[in-house]
């Protein structure tokens, strides 16, 4: 697997990616990143301000095969939310969500952030045990948060 910074290219597959993991855990419903407004185009987001976002795409033999994002949250101090965290699954249990983690909280570290933030949802068992594996633990939903269908959240000091 590599890892590399997104670019306008990789947009149509990693959208698809998004969608066939939202709608295979039945979160194809609005307030989930399936209607984000950017994520046909989320190269222009990520690329967007290099000083407060980030996307990793992980490519596997030459295809997108998952990625991983952040982007400044202002619900606490130099804090960051981890986005987007997608695997094909041809590539699932191998080891690279660890390693996407890994990178993005680098990367938080590079950009100066102290904390990660991050939603999920019951429906995605396997994303909050690694998250909690990484050390990330559960809060109460931010008061700042008021239309998202996610129920989980986590965060994590750097």
């Amino acid at each position: 697997m590599e890892y590399r910074e997104i670019r306008p290219e990789d947009d149509a597959a990693l959208a698809a990616l998004i969608r066939k993991s939202l709608e295979a855990n039945r979160l194809d419903i609005p307030g989930t990143a399936y209607f984000d407004e950017t994520l046909d185009h989320l190269s222009d987001h990520y690329l967007g301000d290099p000083a407060k976002r980030f996307y990793y795409i992980a490519e596997d033999d030459g295809e997108v095969a998952g990625g991983i994002g952040l982007d400044k949250a202002d619900l606490f101090d130099e804090c960051a939310e981890l986005q987007k965290l997608y695997l094909a699954d041809r590539v699932k249990g191998c080891g690279y969500g660890y390693r996407l983690i890994e990178l993005i909280e680098d990367k938080a570290r590079e950009l100066g952030y102290r904390r990660m933030y991050l939603e999920t949802h019951t429906n995605l068992e396997a994303a909050i045990r690694l998250y909690e594996k990484c050390g990330y633990y559960l809060i109460e939903k931010p008061e700042a948060i008021v239309h998202s269908s996610m129920n989980r959240f986590f965060l994590k000091e750097l």
